[in-house]
């Protein structure tokens, strides 16, 4: 593969109920349900040992719980620098719409230099944890807890809203390899580079282990549903992710991706065995890439079944850091892209006509491996641009080469950003200097678009009597599904969003059984101001999600789109032996399939899977195998969209090679766009077909070849028979009262079953909580009224 780094943008960064679930209200529920696999989504891992109660998060389908209204997830992230104190507008809890939101991911929680999540120190200038807003309408602290800034507030409204979670978001694009003091300057600690890996490549256990423990300590501290990690990149592409992480991050290459799955596997383990403890499912998600490039260094971004659900970072797929003018979000290639044009990506019949910077490509790479419903799209909330555009129509696919690139950028050929009032939102580098990129929130976008000059812009350093030049156009591609504004005197092009392609990303997200939306933040929607004549920060556009995904059906929670065998057996297949960088094109690991069973596999043993259609269906292999694509959903390039999901392969043990118990054999697969983990794999042994016990499927038992009853080994997926300890049903008396417990202390932490009397009741605690008054949790909450005493 050919193109330049995209990479993310610098300002980032229901089924049936199970009888007797008690949903909580702050930072989820409790189940008394026996089986908790019977809610456990579909490839999903689960930790060994460790009774995990996703029947507090998930119904019996594996889908997750979001309130009747919310059949797909809109998760926005929610910024902590958008304090006001700066001068510039805030966005504050207060200002969320929470009624239409399911998710709030907090940015940014950092890696410290001790290799703990950190927010920085407490202390009244911390925004997390310590500031406040004396006289502002809604942004009362709440007294119950012990910590104010954001995370008091986030907690205070969570509370007037049980069904919506947040989970802390660690990293982003500026503190991946580093994070910002309490001086606000930049700490080049490693991050996540280090603490996840060794100076030589190996995996950084102990580094691991610490971030870990940390992240739980964390969540349990200030109420948090679960973790969300922005580590951008652990690719093997030389020069990914922030410039100013290159030194560091480039020596470790070759090992990064063992790290980050050494890291998500040890949070997936830490989380559920806290999870068991509090009686909750804490939630582990990850902000993925969508760039074809930085994805090709993942290998097959085998992390997926750790994660509750990835969300896309389906933006920033062109911007000023190459010269190439294109949408920051197009949903759909339209065979006319000048960067993979210029890569010859269309004239490659290796490639199959496939353009790779868009949404459709980008989800079709994870649908390979997961389930539709744990897979969501990313929008953006503000734009990209550049200025001194030549050719293309309105801009879009013109060239804008830059005389020279902004320093700190690290590189020596790039585009000709927009500058000035067409990029309020502008980054500074490290001398305080604009960082030219065309970002502005989309209600700024939508002023220009109108001709007006807000009243905002005098707090971005724009004097009050500051004039517009030119017009500002708003044209719009149906096959990318893309607007953007054209300023045809500046030959500014901005690339935006609003409400016709958010709709038709939403009717998207809807038909393909997607489980919904992550946008990139909620502080660039919009509403109008009719007594100012000016938009301003609203809720527009997630308020037509909401609107969109409330009828919708629910989301898509298997990952085969065909049933698939309810026996599995013990073999395991890996993809393995990738080649680092460049040098992984054609894309060729090793498939290293070992025999786990107490059974010989024949010769000539079938072997079937899918992967995704992100790449075309040319896949072979040069080692004997017969590997061959057996059917395809989708065939040709992908102008407007892929049309189905899979590729199916065949490969068979040669004729001549059993497979013994313990024995291993590999081969030489051999692809040309990148896929995410081929799934939905199958073995015929002796005229019986089998699922993999690898694949994590829901509804699957372990069997040996040939028997009906389970191995003798623990199988991989939990029985479907109930436990034999008891269950935890709630009594169908209820106990008797009486002022005998003792008397509830705020700041105290109660665990479940601890009980406390207050205002003459007794009350008993149904999961771990601090600072949470008993009496003000609602039906559903964490306190159960015992009765008067």
């Amino acid at each position: 593969m050919l193109s330049p780094t995209t990479k993310r943008a610098s300002l980032l960064a229901s089924g049936a109920a199970v009888a007797g679930l008690l949903l909580s209200s702050l930072s989820g529920g409790v189940s008394y349900a026996a089986d908790h696999e019977s809610c456990r989504p579909d490839g999903l891992y689960k930790t060994p040992g460790v009774d995990v109660p996703y029947c507090s998060v998930y119904d019996t389908e594996g889908r997750e719980k979001m309130g009747a209204d919310h059949q797909r997830r809109v998760i926005g992230y929610f910024t902590g620098w958008r304090t006001g104190k700066n001068g510039e507008p805030a966005y504050l809890a207060k200002d969320i719409p929470w009624e239409k939101i399911t998710h709030i991911n907090y940015a940014f929680a950092h890696v410290g230099g001790d290799n703990k999540l950190s927010v920085g120190t407490d202390g009244p200038d911390n925004a997390a944890t310590g500031m406040t807003w004396p006289g502002v309408a809604g942004a009362e602290m709440d007294p119950a807890l012990s910590y104010k800034g954001h995370f008091n507030l986030l907690n205070k409204f969570k509370k007037q809203h049980p069904d919506v979670k947040t989970l802390i978001s660690v990293g982003g694009w500026a503190e991946t390899g580093g994070y910002f003091a309490d001086n606000g300057e930049r700490v080049n600690s490693g991050g996540f580079y280090s603490m996840a890996t060794n100076a030589d490549g190996s995996v950084n256990q102990a580094g691991i282990d610490t971030f870990a423990t940390s992240a739980v300590d964390f969540i349990r501290k200030y109420g948090f549903n679960g973790v969300d990690i922005d580590y951008e990149y652990p690719t093997t592409m030389k020069d990914a992710g922030n410039p100013l992480d290159w030194q560091l991050a480039n020596a470790r290459r070759a090992g990064l991706v063992q790290g980050y799955a050494a890291l998500m596997k040890t949070l997936r383990e830490k989380l559920d065995t806290a999870g068991a403890a509090d009686g909750r499912h804490y939630l582990l998600t990850v902000a993925a890439p969508s760039s074809g490039y930085l994805l090709r260094g993942m290998e097959t971004f085998q992390v997926q079944k750790y994660l509750d659900y990835v969300n896309i970072m389906s933006y920033d797929l062109h911007g000023a850091w190459n010269e190439y003018v294109g949408p920051n979000a197009s949903l759909f290639d339209d065979g006319k892209d000048g960067e993979l044009a210029a890569a010859n990506v269309y004239g490659s019949a290796q490639y199959g006509g496939i353009g790779y910077l868009n949404t459709d490509w980008a989800y079709h790479y994870f649908r390979g491996s997961m389930p539709a419903g744990r897979i969501n799209i990313g929008l953006p909330y503000y734009t990209r641009g550049h200025k001194n555009v030549q050719g293309g129509t309105d801009g879009l696919w013109g060239k804008a080469t830059a005389a020279t690139c902004p320093a700190g950028s690290g590189l020596t050929k790039c585009g000709d950003g927009a500058v000035g009032i067409d990029n309020l939102w502008h980054d500074k580098d490290t001398a305080g200097k604009e960082s030219p990129a065309g970002s502005n929130p989309m209600w700024h976008a939508k002023n220009l678009e109108k001709g007006i000059v807000g009243d905002y812009v005098t707090r971005y350093g724009f004097p009050a009597n500051t004039t517009l030049t030119g017009t500002y156009v708003r044209k719009y591609d149906p096959t990318l599904v893309a607007p953007w504004l054209w300023n045809a005197q500046k030959k500014v092009f901005l690339s935006t969003e609003d409400e016709q392609s958010v709709a038709a990303k939403a009717d998207y997200v809807v038909d393909r059984g997607i489980g919904g939306t992550m946008v990139w933040e909620m502080a660039g929607d919009y509403a109008w101001n009719a007594a100012k004549g000016q938009y301003e920060m609203g809720s527009t556009l997630t308020s037509l999600m909401y609107d969109k995904f409330k009828a919708a059906t629910p989301y898509g929670a298997k990952k085969s789109n065909k049933p698939l065998p309810a026996k599995a057996v013990n073999i395991d297949a890996q993809f393995t032996e990738f080649k680092l960088g460049d040098s992984n094109y054609p894309i060729t690991p090793k498939i290293k399939i070992t025999n786990r069973t107490n059974t010989t596999l024949p010769g000539g043993t079938e072997f079937q899977f899918d992967y995704a259609t992100s790449a075309p269906g040319n896949a072979s292999d040069q080692s004997g195998f017969g590997t061959k694509v057996i059917s395809s959903d989708h065939t040709g390039g992908n102008v407007g969209g892929l049309k189905g999901d899979f590729h199916r392969v065949s490969l068979k043990l040669p004729a001549w090679q059993s497979l013994a118990p313990g024995a291993t054999v590999d081969l030489a697969f051999n692809y040309y766009l990148p896929v995410s983990t081929p799934s939905n794999w199958t073995v015929n042994i002796n005229g019986t077909t089998y699922a993999l016990a690898g694949d994590l499927a829901r509804g699957t038992t372990v069997v040996e070849p040939g028997s009906t009853t389970p191995p003798t080994t623990p199988p991989t997926t939990p029985p479907t028979t109930p436990p034999t300890t008891p269950p935890t049903t709630p009594p169908t008396t209820p106990p008797t009262t009486g002022c005998t417990a003792p008397a509830y202390v705020a700041g105290t932490v109660y665990t479940a079953g601890s009980e406390v009397s207050h205002k003459g009741r007794t009350w008993k605690a149904q999961w771990w909580t601090q600072n949470e008054e008993p009496g003000t949790t609602g039906q559903w909450g964490v306190w159960k009224d015992l009765g008067a005493c």
